[in-house]
């Protein structure tokens, strides 16, 4: 079972009992998915993947692209097909819309804060759980980058695993020996980023570090390896930090804290 067709699972039960109470079956009509706000489009193919889970047939045609800029009254789907289908999927399919939308647009707006620097916006794991993929594929449509999808795809070393390894290179050494995959170490002080510089890992994240600090930070590593800083960053922060001259930033708010964005389904002609 698809992640789609558990989320259908979840919101319709056994049946739409109010559609298919008031919807004759073979009912036939129209309708359209309308912006109600200012953001960014994200997840036109969810979306539609939601009504097709339901209706093969029904006719879902976007009228807008993912990363489009989106006002109030814009259309940005229309629909065509059974009436009993297009109703049951709306909710879902909306709110996988306004999420994504939302994610979208918070991350561009962090983009735009950082315009004219060279620091670039990225994602990290604090998504939904089960809805991953979805919500890291919306940053991208706001402008951001990725991180690591999983735990497999890159090592981050943190404070809790240098602790039992004794030593930020003894961390390094036991990850080589056992995977080739890139490596990130996160570091507290200039101390902890000097050791691994030295163990020549792929990439470094000052975590919490001050902007002060962070320069120096910049000027000691000298683009030997990039730099991410992380920690509490807001859209208000965010330009005083890519000014330090970091490489990357990491926004966890892009996930755990983007406002969906209001859309709504209307119909329009109805048939018989």
């Amino acid at each position: 079972m698809t992640a789609i067709q558990d989320f259908l699972r979840e919101d319709v039960g056994t049946e739409d009992v109010t559609t298919n109470a008031i919807v004759p079956a073979g009912h036939r009509s129209r309708a359209k998915i309308v912006a109600k706000a200012h953001g960014v489009l994200a997840g036109q193919g969810f979306a539609k993947e939601v009504f097709m889970a339901l209706d093969r047939d029904i006719a879902y045609r976007e009228t807008m692209k993912d990363g489009e800029t989106v006002s109030p009254g814009d259309v940005v789907a229309t629909l065509e097909g059974a009436t009993r289908a297009i109703l049951t999927a709306e909710r879902v399919a909306l709110n996988i819309l306004q999420r994504l939308s939302g994610i979208a647009t918070l991350t561009r707006t962090f983009v735009d804060a950082a315009s004219g620097t060279k620091a670039r916006i990225l994602d990290t794991r604090k998504t939904t759980p089960g809805i991953r993929r979805m919500e890291k594929y919306a940053v991208t449509m706001g402008g951001g980058m990725n991180h690591r999808g999983n735990l497999t795809e890159m090592a981050l070393i943190k404070e809790n695993h240098i602790a039992v390894a004794g030593s930020i290179r003894r961390a390094v050494e036991l990850v080589r020996a056992r995977t080739p995959v890139p490596i990130e170490v996160e570091v507290r002080t200039m101390e902890e980023l000097r050791e691994a510089v030295e163990a020549t890992v792929e990439q470094i994240m000052l975590d919490n570090w001050d902007t002060v600090s962070m320069r120096d930070a910049v000027a000691f590593v000298a683009g030997r390896v990039p730099l991410e800083a992380s920690g509490n960053m807001t859209v208000e922060r965010v330009r005083e930090v890519a000014a330090t001259g970091v490489d990357l930033i990491s926004v966890g708010a892009l996930t755990h804290s983007a406002r969906a964005l209001d859309m709504s389904l209307l119909q329009e002609g109805v048939g018989a």
